[in-house]
């Protein structure tokens, strides 16, 4: 990946720029210069993914579980998708074929609300050059490109993970965030305003944080909105890219760390630099210590 490419063109690539890239490649294994594919077929509630990925999914791609490779086991100190460790995630990624240098696309069926899990640890453990596919599968079929039916394996891959190259936050940092910086809070606004909470123990949101739903980042048709338009709805929120370089100084959650992947991206696209509240509020809601705000507003 080259580091000229605009913001944009370093989170997304388009169906077209990667039916063009899978044409151009030298071959049909990924380690011979085509982009690994990874179908990240979850949403909160979805139990089979699998099958869905089986039954229709893009060429040569291999299925990511999402609740056991993208995340480790849940527990209320942690949430209900903690990080992975490095080694656990080592041995999935070598699994899924990635290798030192492999160029890596992620997608789904759900915007990339889930795929970009799969970005933001690629990228957190040391895999440059990932990218999610946007609008996702939907996208690719819309634009008449083929799909394949069944399990996919490759030659297992030699990553050495290195982690810490996005940054991350704990709960006590939220906190500090959310008070002299900016927390966003990536779920729905119903569940930021604590009119329901369907998962976690108790519902509003961390006091000081900003609503700012992920969904909001795309277009009906599931693709991102464009650059002027995702700066436009994060300098209402009072971020820029012009703003301090600092990533500590913006953070994101969600119910459990998986959509706010998804924010941290849409503001990569822009150029504004955001830490990564893994616990989100499924760790948060589960301390009885920390408190909790209702309403519409921080």
């Amino acid at each position: 990946m080259s580091g000229g490419l605009a913001p944009r063109s370093r989170v997304l690539v388009s169906v077209a720029e990667l039916a063009a890239d899978l044409r151009l490649s030298a071959g049909p294994d990924p380690a011979e210069g085509a982009p690994l594919l990874l179908d990240v077929r979850w949403a909160l509630g979805m139990t089979d993914g699998h099958e869905r990925y089986l039954a229709g999914h893009l060429p040569d791609a291999v299925y990511v579980d999402l609740e056991t490779e993208l995340a480790a086991e849940p527990s209320p100190a942690e949430g209900r998708h903690p990080l992975p460790s490095a080694s656990s995630f080592q041995r999935s990624a070598r699994a899924w074929g990635v290798r030192e240098g492999s160029r890596v696309v992620v997608y789904d069926t759900v915007g990339g609300t889930s795929a970009a899990r799969a970005w933001w640890l690629l990228r957190y453990f040391g895999v440059r050059d990932a990218r999610i596919l946007d609008g996702g599968l939907p996208a690719w079929v819309r634009a008449g490109y083929a799909l394949e039916v069944g399990d996919v394996v490759h030659r297992p891959g030699d990553l050495v993970v290195r982690p810490g190259h996005l940054p991350v936050v704990d709960a006590d940092d939220a906190a500090e965030l959310a008070e002299s910086g900016t927390l966003l809070d990536a779920r729905a606004a119903e569940r930021y305003r604590g009119e329901t909470e369907p998962v976690d123990p108790r519902a509003g949101h961390v006091p000081g944080a900003v609503s700012a739903p992920t969904a909001e980042n795309l277009r009906d048709d599931g693709t991102f909105l464009d650059d002027a338009a995702l700066a436009g709805r994060f300098a209402d929120l009072g971020l820029s890219a012009s703003g301090p370089a600092d990533a500590l100084t913006v953070g994101v959650y969600c119910g459990s760390g998986v959509t706010a992947s998804h924010e941290v991206a849409a503001l990569a696209c822009v150029g504004i630099p955001a830490a990564l509240y893994p616990g989100s509020w499924s760790q948060w809601s589960n301390d009885p210590t920390r408190p909790a705000a209702l309403g519409d507003r921080p």
